[in-house]
This record gives structure tokens, sequence and C-alpha cells, in this order.
């Protein structure tokens, strides 16, 4: 459970105390799951079972945005906000006035996936490079804002199980879909909005510039069309979303009021406030840009009072402003001058009104920057204020994001609106992969059906080749599922979806040698949480039970997963059950609930066409050989391999006459292995070699052969 949800938010560090520290099998269990996690350990005085100063800084909700009564019971959530809160502000040296609420979730809201479903889904990255191309959040993201973005990763994260919330979304995104002007305004005017969310985090952290400012301006211009565009929209959840839409136009004038349009990336340095904006502010302005013309003025009067026509005003960092004389006209040079500098051709000089026009420039120049830096500082701490406005705002901007890349994708891919409720049903009609529909383009895809239910159809068995596939064919089946709970259109002609509480897959693994691991190991792992964890209300996938062992031990594992799964009162999870024991196609007939489907083939000669489709009825073939010439093994092994078959199936030791094996009657209910018995005893017996045998090991052989017949 605790893999499982550092899976859903896949953080960058996770803050534990000396318990959970000293926890080492946990700690090495997280550390290999996530790989570039920092785990912090803090001193256990952090967790403090306080709720006074957390109730009088922060709203505690629950899921439904409701303040939660009996906050006194949640110990174990308040101590853990406590640590979190103290370690924020310790590490960041700021205060959380942007963080205005917290919500203590419940799991059950949710749709529960595990880690494994999440990474054999590749819902958000991909297995082998984590990358998120050829996912499904790769599929689903047209999103104009990195709001957006956010906001449908968490969406995908956490699939809806209240069927109430997911129409609503689905609505929402039927009108958008079906209104392209309405999605063609709302595309418009988004893709001009920057990241609010962020934004307002800067300037609440108190590092936002001017030209952060700006864009937040820019921003903010767009969200009148946007509110003018959805006043019209008839879904609950559009309309919700406009009403909850706050336009922020006083901050907007705030802004446009007081920040340059262009502002230089520094705040300390002036040149970044508007005139009109402060009046001080606009008489230093004043100052700095009418001295040069006082300069020129004065200048020009100097020389017409002394008649010293080469008579300059210069400036230097050192001496200030200063009057330069070259030495051909000293004589003429009035007493009023006063001597500041000597050089080799000329003398310098300063007067009362030169320096008092000194006084006003440079004054001004250092003043209206510090004016400037202190009118910046309270435009951002006015906005700061406005935080909880700002937050909402953008997470009405990035929910209509999501709906609208929803509806984009819907109308790109042709996909169907699911019809989502609480009947337990999964019914697709004409299903498509939408990662591998993607990548292949439209119209490529072979399409097939899937019917689930909680009554005769809880389990299909399906068997058929490798490649033929089967693992394709069922992620698709839950990727439409966790698709529809989350609120798009999926993949499909029609589908009707009833909620599922969870995923479960069981697709492929590999060696956990660090934690002394085997694949079958880890195989065994993954089946167990399955068993324990999944419900009359869950979707399962499993691929390949048991392949990791003998073929004995494997069949006999595969056969009871199979019967417990299919056993309403132990579990009746609605499970795809991808085999190549063909033996478990027999349960049909055996127990309630389980259907075969094969995936079709076409034989041609010594080869084989993959049809892709899923019929009704098991197969018996598995056209391993023939896969293997698929994929370019030698023709002499392949060619060897056929003649092992034929022999191994004329002496039945792993197969058996298939005659007898239809013929053999079952008993309660219960596979008999006599066959495969058999097969193991006539090969130990094949192997003894008689003119060697003593009787003691006689007696032993005997022995272990009346064991296995029992």
């Amino acid at each position: 459970m605790l893999l499982d949800e550092i899976a859903r938010y896949t953080p960058s560090e996770v803050v534990v105390n000396s318990m959970m520290s000293d926890c080492q099998e946990e700690i090495d269990k997280i550390k290999e799951r996530f790989e570039d996690l920092y785990i912090t350990k803090l001193d256990d005085n952090h967790f403090k079972n306080e709720t006074e100063n957390l109730v009088s800084r922060f709203s505690i909700l629950d899921n439904n945005s409701k303040p939660i009564d009996n906050l006194e019971e949640k110990q174990l959530a308040i101590n853990s906000i406590n640590a979190l809160v103290q370690y924020i502000e310790e590490t960041q040296k700021t205060t959380l006035d942007h963080i205005n609420k917290i919500v203590i979730y419940q799991i059950s809201r949710y749709m529960a996936l595990d880690i494994n479903a999440r990474r054999n889904l590749e819902i958000t990255e991909k297995l082998r490079d984590k990358s998120k191309k050829g996912t499904l959040l790769w599929v689903l993201d047209k999103t104009s804002t990195s709001m957006g973005g956010r906001c449908l990763r968490r969406w995908l994260n956490d699939p809806l199980v209240d069927v109430v919330e997911i129409n609503k979304r689905l609505d929402a995104v039927k009108e958008l879909k079906d209104d392209v002007i309405l999605r063609g305004d709302i595309v418009d005017n988004l893709k001009k909005v920057y990241d609010i969310e962020r934004l307002a985090g800067k300037m609440a952290y108190g590092n936002a510039n001017a030209r952060d400012m700006v864009t937040l301006k820019n921003s903010l211009l767009k969200l009148p069309e946007v509110k003018r565009v959805l006043t019209n929209t008839k879904s609950s959840l559009l309309q919700e979303l406009s009403n909850n839409l706050d336009e922020l136009q006083d901050i907007y004038q705030l802004i446009d009021g007081a920040i340059i349009d262009d502002p230089p990336m520094t705040i300390k340095d002036g040149g970044i406030i508007k005139l009109g904006y402060d009046e001080e502010i606009d008489t230093l302005k004043t100052a700095q840009t009418e001295g040069k013309n006082w300069l020129v003025q004065l200048e020009l009067e100097e020389r017409e009072k002394t008649g010293i026509k080469n008579l300059k005003i210069g400036f230097n960092k050192v001496f200030g402003y200063f009057i330069e004389v070259t030495k051909s006209y000293l004589s003429q040079v009035p007493e009023r001058f006063v001597r500041k500098q000597t050089l080799a051709n000329a003398e310098r000089y300063i007067t009362e009104e030169l320096k008092n026009l000194e006084n006003q420039i440079l004054g001004a120049e250092e003043k209206v920057v510090g004016l400037e830096y202190d009118a910046f500082v309270k435009i951002r701490d006015e906005i700061s204020s406005n935080i909880k406005r700002l937050q909402k705002t953008s997470e009405v901007i990035s929910n209509l994001d999501v709906l609208t890349s929803f509806a984009e994708v819907a109308e790109d891919m042709n996909y169907c609106m699911p019809e989502v409720n609480s009947s337990g049903t999964i019914n697709i009609k004409n299903g498509r992969h939408p990662v591998i529909e993607k990548i292949l383009g439209p119209g490529t895809f072979v399409e097939n059906d899937t019917y689930l239910d909680k009554q005769d159809n809880r389990v299909s068995i399906i068997t058929g080749p490798n490649m033929a596939g089967k693992s394709t064919y069922m992620r698709q089946v839950a990727l439409i599922t966790l698709m529809a709970q989350v609120g798009s259109f999926v993949p499909a002609a029609t589908a009707q979806i009833g909620v599922v509480d969870k995923i479960f897959t069981r697709v492929g693994a590999s060696d956990d040698l660090s934690m002394g691991q085997s694949t079958f190991m880890v195989e065994m792992m993954e089946v167990a949480t399955i068993l324990k964890e999944a419900t009359s209300n869950s979707l399962v996938i499993l691929d390949e039970i048991g392949r990791g062992t003998s073929t004995y031990d494997g069949l006999s594992i595969a056969w009871a997963v199979a019967e417990f799964i299919a056993d309403k009162e132990k579990c009746g999870a609605k499970t795809l059950f991808a085999t190549h024991y063909h033996e478990l196609t027999e349960l049909e007939d055996k127990l309630d609930g389980i259907k075969n489907y094969s995936i079709a083939v076409k034989e041609k000669g010594e080869d084989i066409i993959f049809l892709r489709k899923i019929v009704r009825g098991g197969t018996d073939e598995s056209y391993g050989i023939h896969v293997a010439r698929l994929a370019g093994v030698p023709k002499i092994v392949t060619q060897k391999a056929d003649e092992i078959l034929r022999s191994l199936e004329r002496k039945n030791i792993l197969t058996g006459k298939k005659q007898e094996k239809q013929d053999k009657k079952q008993v309660d209910g219960q596979f008999d292995l006599y066959n495969y018995k058999l097969a193991e005893i006539a090969h130990e017996v094949d192997k003894i070699n008689l003119n060697e045998l003593t009787p003691i090991d006689a007696l032993n052989i005997l022995v272990r052969i009346k064991e296995k017949m029992k």
C-alpha cells in the first residue's frame, strides 16, 4: 500500500520519522522501486500532535472539500502534517502563505492502482526509459497550459469511482466535442494563458520579478473572454467552472497601471514602474530625463557669458559633473569657477549652479531606484494577499484545459462517449488500444469486443500463441476502463463501463536480485497481492501465471488461481486471464462465471497469420515453433524443434494423448493430473539403468513412485 501511494505521486523526497527509518526492509523496498527518491529522516520532535496551530493557519478539508470535524481522531495525519510544515519552513526559509488548505484524502474516493498496474499500463511514463511518448498521457495530452498538463497527470493517477462526478466530466467533454466553435474559442484563449499557479507561488515566495508580473497580467487579460465563452454552456460542470472563474481584473489593472510593458530582469536597478503610478517617482524620473537638457542649456549659457567657445560640461564617476576649459582660454575663466582638476591641456571647474544640478540629477537616479523597488514590493505583496483567488482561478483554468484536451482527442481519434454506471458490467464494442492506435494511425488497429460482468462472465480464459495480441488486448480493456473513469471518451464504437474500484495487473516479471527475489518469486508476490486485495468490483489482468516454474507446478498454480478468482464468495473479480496452459479451458465446463476466448490464427502451410481477433472458444495450439520461425530463429533449429515436438507427442511424455485428455473425466470440479503423473513416472523409469540398479535403489524408486501416485 505504501509503495502504491508513493507511485501515485512520484515525489522527489519522502520525509520519515525514526520508526520508519529503522524499518530497513521497507526503506530498501522504497529505494529499490524509486531509485531517484531522496529519503529524509526528521527528528521525532517534528511530529507533533497539535491541531490548534494548524487550524488557525490552514483549512483542513476532506475529499469533498468540507471541513473535518473530528480532526483530533486523525492523529497520524496531524503528526505528519505538522512535521512537513515545519520541515518546509526550515528548508525554504519562508512562510507558507501561499498554502491555504490541506486535504486529508481517503483512498476510497479514487480507483486504486497498485504500483504494478501503473508501470505495466504505462499510464504516465514508459516502463523502459521513463519517457512520456508512448504512454496514455502522451495520447490524451493536448492541453494548452502548463497548469492543464499537471492537472491531466493528476487525473490519470487518480481515476474517480463516483458515477455522478465521472458523468459530469463526460457531459462537459461531450459539449466541448460537439461544439467546435466553443472548443476553438477556449483553446485560442488558453494558449495565451501562462502558468498562473506557478506565478502565484513566486509572488508568495517573494522571488517574482517585474517580467513575471507582466506575464501574469497578460494571462489575466484573457480571463474575461474565457468567462464570456463559458457563459452560455449547458453542461453542469462547465457552468460550475464559469461561475467559479474569478476574472481577477483588479489585479490586472494594478499591474497594468504600475509595471512597464518590457521591464528588465532585475528589480533593484529601477526602470520598472510606469509614469503616472507614483507622483514622487514621476518627479525624480523627470529630473533624470530633463537633467541632460538642463546640462546642455547650462553649457550654452556659460559659453555665451564667458566667451569661451570650446567650453564644455562633462562627467566622470570620480569627480561628478565639471566644466572643462582648455589652457588657451584660461585667462577668460571667471572667478565664480572653482578649480576641481588640472589636466595636461585643460582645467576642470565647478560652479554653484552646476553643483545644484548635479545633486538633483544624481540624487534622483539613486532615489528613484529605491522608490521603484519599494513600490514593486508593495505591488507584489498586494498580489500575494490574493493568493487564494489566484489559486482558485488556476484550478478552474486547468480543469477546463483538461476537459478541452479530452474533447480534442475524442474528435481527432474518433472516440465514443462511454456509459458509466454502477452495473458492474464492462461491455466494449470494437475496442482499440489508445496508444498503439495513435502510433499505427487510424484504421489499422484490429478492433475487439469485451464483455465482463459479475454473473456468468466474470473470468475470460484467453489462449493463443505469443505475438498474437493477447497482452495488447487485455491492456486495452484496462486502459479503456481507466479512461472512462477519468472522464475521457474512449477508443471504441460503444462502451458500457461499470465502475471498478481497483485495477490489478500481473504482466511479466523481472528478477529482483538485490532483494533476493527471483522472477518466479516476484510473480507469486504480485499474485498474492491480487488475491488478497481484489474485490468483486475490481478488474484483474493476468498474463501467464505459473510460467516461471515447472510445467506441473505452474499449471497447478494457474488452475488454483483461476478457481479462486472465479469463486464469488472468495473474490469474483472481473478477470482477463491469458495463458498457455490450454488445460485451463476445461474450467468453462466445470465452474460458473468462466468463458473461453482465443486469438484467431490462420494457418497457411507451415506459416501462420495472426488475425489479432478475439473469438469465442479456447485453443490447444501454441504455435511456438511458428513464432520462433517468424522471429528469425535459424531454420535448422526450428526444423529440429519440429522433430522433437513430434517425438514428444508420440511418446505422450509432456502432452499426453489428445483423445485421452478429451475423454478423461473430472471429479468434483478438481483437475486430475493423472496423465502428468504417469508422464513424470515414465520419464523417471526411462532413465533407470537396470544393469546397475541395486535392491535398495529399486525399493527407493518404488517408494517415490508410490508417493507420486497419491
